[in-house]
């Protein structure tokens, strides 16, 4: 049997890839720590538990690689994963990475680069995701419940892409529609343009019709935001440092690599608010 072995598989640009493969009639086995009974084609997977790695690979020549959430460190968990990986002959490894390198996160640059070494395999670099606007994020809650976006970026501009955007990426890359299995190039995945915080509160506000200001806020102050909302406490005080090289201008960029893979271009943070709308409606 082949197929792709989508690990994230009930996440935000999971869920999306593993309809969009299917869709295409290509076989998928949904990888997450709580698979779906009514999906034949889901699996129990844990990174902390290796003994699941070899039953969720087996069969499978192809991968969606999600490295564990919230960790700074991943590279001790998904290292083994790749190498039962490469010893059962898979030939395509499609990594999310992130083009925000996370402080202090050296190993996520280590794990990128061990992807990128291997024939056929490609890693993506995607932008802040648009879905963080929404519930559960943290973002999302705070926009939801109080209309307001506390941050400590500044006026800096993040290249915000649309996780749809992501998945359709991802799958043009495991269904070799749009690179050789000998390319080894990164895949930078942004939106269309760069937006500030205040550029989404104001398109947001315009959309919905949900007033959404912007409160300016020091990075301890964020850390203590992101630990208030369950986020363990080391991968919170990562997540505050990211909004200072937001603020510093280094996550302003733009890409095309969108619409060199997939033939489209991204959707814009226009057409998502107008899609979501009424996710910001005010609380009863």
């Amino acid at each position: 049997m082949t197929g792709v072995l989508v690990t994230g598989g009930t996440g935000k640009t999971g869920s999306v890839l593993a309809e969009l493969l299917r869709g295409q009639g290509v076989p998928v086995r949904v990888a997450s720590r709580t698979p779906a009974p009514s999906d034949p084609g889901a699996i129990r997977f844990d990174w902390s538990d290796p003994r699941t790695h070899p039953a969720a690979l087996r069969g499978m020549d192809r991968v969606f690689l999600v490295p564990p959430v919230q960790s700074v460190d991943p590279l001790p968990l998904v290292g083994p994963f790749l190498t039962e990986a490469q010893r059962l002959g898979v030939r395509r490894v499609v990594f999310l990475g992130s083009a925000i390198v996370l402080p202090n996160a050296p190993s996520a640059l280590d794990l990128a680069a061990r992807v990128r070494a291997h024939p056929g395999w490609a890693v993506l670099r995607a932008s802040g995701f648009m879905q963080n606007f929404l519930r559960p994020h943290p973002l999302g809650e705070r926009i939801r419940r109080h209309g307001e976006i506390r941050t400590a970026a500044g006026e800096g501009r993040v290249g915000w892409i649309d996780a749809r955007d992501i998945a359709a990426a991802a799958s043009a890359l495991l269904t070799d529609t749009a690179v050789e299995p000998d390319d080894r190039r990164d895949y930078l995945l942004t939106g269309p343009k760069a937006l500030s915080y205040a550029d989404a509160a104001a398109t947001i506000t315009t959309g919905s019709g949900r007033p959404v200001r912007v409160v300016h806020i020091d990075t301890d102050e964020q850390a203590a935001n992101y630990r208030a909302s369950g986020i363990p406490s080391e991968f919170a005080h990562t997540l505050a440092a990211v909004e200072d090289s937001v603020r510093a201008g280094q996550e302003d960029q733009v890409s095309t690599d969108v619409l060199g893979l997939t033939g489209r271009p991204p959707r814009t943070f226009t057409e998502f608010v107008h899609q979501h709308a009424q996710e910001w409606a005010v609380m009863p």
